[in-house]
């Protein structure tokens, strides 16, 4: 395999920083990250090592040759369609979980969190049907909990989303996508069978930093999930979040992580921190900070879906648009579990004045689009 020319690009930055009048390191390092995005493009693909020396890049000129080269992937590898989902809440607060970036968990719930059972399915159908009419391709209904691996024999709410999952089928041309935690082999099949083509389950971040955030269950216990789904043919929608404190190899082994799950789609939430949760206080993390990070992932995982999720609108202000243009080819629209998004309207705005166009974005080669 041909070594990517990592080394010395992360030197290269280092002299662009100091100096970025000089036009010619300024061409030196876009040429050498050029070449890695031509090698990435031939079938090369970055390791730790490799990647790890990326996160070196500083300075906000060099941080935007990172992600011209990000770009480069992302169009040869993904092309120009920008994949489009809208999501649901279908069951809100008293969380068993205790996930410190989030204000649904009954160990901290947040004070702007609300607190509801599973919503009734002409509820959710009709929100499914107004995600469909903003242009999403696909709607996911996010229960919170643990999952239904530990529900009661007698609840009836597992089968009930079922229900409502093939209703949505039969009265939009929405594709169902479900986040409802921890589901047995069992669970996943009948997911499969009721239509369900993609599950989110987020790793959150690397098995090394996980337990800083989250004590009630493991990171094992969440890539369990992500083989049971694949197994039962469910595409695996699993990322992260950016911004809970994690250094920059936990960044990178997350996008490893993916890579060796074979994940398909991957959604990057930047955080936003919720008062009264353990992360609450955490600083707001710095958008071209998230930037390097989105195009280091994409240059980690070239042929996946890359999400943005949540927190874009909070972290990158007026800069979103650059997430598009350093390796993002997803969104998520509308409005998200406890905070709001932008108009859809908006989005579409964007993504035209770009010349990208939301549709449905091709999953990695060699994998069946469902």
């Amino acid at each position: 395999m041909v070594q990517a020319p990592v080394s010395k690009i992360s030197h290269q930055s280092a002299q662009v920083a100091e100096n970025d009048a000089v036009v010619g390191i300024t061409e030196t390092l876009r040429e050498s990250l050029k070449q890695l995005a031509d090698l990435i493009i031939a079938g090369h693909r970055l390791t730790r090592e490799e990647a790890i020396a990326l996160t070196q890049i500083e300075g906000q000129d060099s941080i935007l040759l990172l992600c011209e080269a990000a770009n480069a992937v992302r169009e040869a590898c993904c092309g120009n369609t920008v994949d489009l989902c809208s999501i649901i809440n279908v069951k809100s607060g008293n969380c068993s979980e205790n996930c410190g970036f989030c204000s649904q968990s009954v160990h901290h719930p947040g004070t702007d969190s609300p607190i509801y059972g599973l919503k009734p399915r002409d509820e959710i159908l009709a929100q499914a049907k107004a995600a469909e009419s903003a242009g999403a391709s696909r709607f996911c209904l996010v229960s919170q909990g643990r999952g239904p691996k530990y529900s009661s024999p007698k609840s009836q709410e597992f089968e009930e989303i079922l229900a409502t999952v093939r209703q949505i089928i039969d009265e939009t041309n929405v594709k169902p996508c479900c986040a409802l935690g921890e589901v047995t082999p069992e669970q996943a099949k009948a997911l499969a069978e009721a239509g369900v083509t993609r599950y989110n389950h987020n790793l959150e971040s690397s098995e090394n930093f996980y337990p800083s955030i989250v004590t009630t269950h493991t990171w094992g216990d969440r890539v369990a999930t992500i083989k049971n789904l694949k197994a039962a043919g469910i595409q695996a929608c699993s990322g992260g979040i950016i911004g809970l404190g994690e250094s920059w190899e936990d960044r990178i082994d997350l996008a490893l992580a993916a890579r060796e799950l074979e994940v398909e789609s991957v959604p990057l939430n930047l955080l936003n921190p919720r008062s009264d949760t353990p992360l609450g206080d955490r600083p707001k993390l710095d958008a071209y900070e998230a930037l390097k990070a989105i195009a280091i992932f994409r240059l980690i995982l070239p042929e996946q879906i890359i999400r943005y999720a949540g927190g874009r609108e909070s972290v990158m202000g007026e800069l979103q648009h650059l997430g598009l243009k350093a390796g993002i080819n997803a969104m998520l629209i509308g409005h998200y579990l406890t905070t709001l998004g932008q108009p859809p309207d908006q989005d579409r705005a964007m993504l035209e004045q770009l010349g990208l166009q939301g549709n449905e974005a091709p999953v990695p080669r060699g994998k069946t689009d469902g």
